[in-house]
């Protein structure tokens, strides 16, 4: 363990669990062999808490080490600075000390609002195809038409007036075709609606959010893994698409052979794809589905693709990510490998590989696509990267590569 816990979340875990047991400041001071003014800055995230004192708390409040020293709710936190955007007020500065004391609640908030987000985008997606959707705006004015035609050749006839009997037959067949005109129009709109040109809010703010929660929900072992019948269409497609990738990792690199592999090299994506004459992508899919490694994908403009977490380093829910990530450093060298100790500002270290592979599915005359992939390998130490995960929540002051300033600085 370093000398010093440097966890802004430290604190406010020692001070919960104090409180938990009902004990006094002063008397897990003294236990510790502390003064209480000391452990009142240190619950209070004033003072960074040497590594014996940390033992010794620990050791009085009857808990792991791992459990203070850890910066486990990280990600949590990050998420909910980067929804507290547009939400004024002091309060949400102290975002670390809520997610710390009330972990469950702190996911609670989380969760209801990525649920109002996600109700917002389904209005505003349906908004704009109410404005702008050619398709649906002439079904629905083939229905308005067809019906105020009908609603006036039927005033006509109730009306008070006698009608011609020729005039008569003649209002009457209008009524037919607008009544066969309606019906069509009402069946193409709802054929419209049920088909994929329908929104289908389900919880996430994109289909791609949608197939990540699936994936997530069972670890990322996606091969024989149903399709969930509550995705959206255009999630369904996205999950299938993946799961498809997924059985032809699994072709090229078997299982039987995977384990081996993994032992004599290591998470090393391009030794594996040597030894199996594999597409690089296809290496580092495997070690991240298969091994339990973090994995961001991108493609030529820097959107993320896939995002497959992993505790400690956070990837950013709305907005851009950060642009220090070697993903994108790799982006920019085509057959490049790129290695990289980065750290998070919740001071978590971890060993990036990445790499970008360029395609030519057109051949010479079609434009080149690259693709590129980010694997996220477990805390290690050694000189680091600092890193973010967007922007907005990342309050590191000085970054020279700062788009914008942080919400809650």
């Amino acid at each position: 363990m370093p000398a010093e816990t440097v966890s802004s979340l430290t604190g406010g875990r020692l001070r919960a669990r104090r409180v938990a047991l009902g004990l006094k400041q002063g008397d897990v001071a003294a236990r510790a062999g502390v003064s209480p003014s000391y452990l009142n800055l240190i619950e209070y995230n004033r003072r960074r808490v040497p590594a014996d004192v940390l033992a010794r708390l620990a050791q009085v409040l009857d808990q792991p080490v791992g459990s203070f020293a850890e910066a486990q709710h990280g990600a949590l936190i990050d998420d909910l600075r980067a929804l507290a955007i547009g939400w004024p007020g002091e309060g949400l500065l102290r975002v670390e000390e809520f997610a710390s004391r009330f972990p469950d609640w702190a996911q609670l908030v989380m969760d209801m609002g990525q649920r109002i987000k996600s109700l917002e985008a389904a209005i505003e997606a349906v908004n704009d195809r109410m404005s702008h959707d050619p398709h649906l705006s002439a079904n629905l004015h083939e229905v308005l038409s067809a019906v105020a035609s009908v609603r006036s050749t039927a005033a006509i006839l109730a009306g008070p007036d006698d009608i011609d009997a020729e005039w008569q037959v003649r209002f009457l067949r209008n009524l037919d075709q607008d009544s066969a005109r309606l019906a069509q129009g009402a069946d193409a709109l709802v054929r419209y609606l049920d088909s994929g040109g329908q929104i289908e809010a389900q919880g996430t703010a994109s289909p791609q959010e949608e197939v990540e929660a699936w994936a997530e929900a069972a670890d990322w072992h996606l091969a024989d893994l149903p399709i969930s019948p509550r995705l959206s269409s255009s999630a369904r497609q996205l999950a299938l698409s993946l799961q498809a990738e997924v059985r032809a990792d699994i072709v090229a690199i078997p299982d039987s052979a995977f384990g081996a592999a993994m032992a004599e090299f290591g998470p090393d994506p391009l030794a594996l794809a040597a030894r199996f004459s594999t597409p690089p992508i296809t290496a580092f899919r495997r070690i991240a589905f298969g091994a339990g490694a973090g994995l961001v994908m991108c493609d030529a403009s820097g959107t993320l693709t896939l995002r497959k977490r992993i505790d400690g380093f956070s990837l950013p829910r709305f907005g851009a990510a950060c642009p220090l990530w070697p993903l994108f450093s790799a982006l920019v060298q085509p057959m490049v490998p790129i290695q990289q100790i980065v750290e998070t500002p919740n001071l978590d270290r971890f060993l990036i590989r990445a790499f970008c592979q360029p395609h030519y599915p057109d051949g010479f005359a079609g434009p080149e696509l690259r693709q590129a992939v980010m694997l996220i390998l477990p805390p290690t130490s050694g000189s680091a990267r600092a890193i973010g995960s967007t922007c907005r929540v990342c309050l590191r002051a000085n970054c020279p590569a700062r788009r914008e300033p942080a919400i809650l600085s």
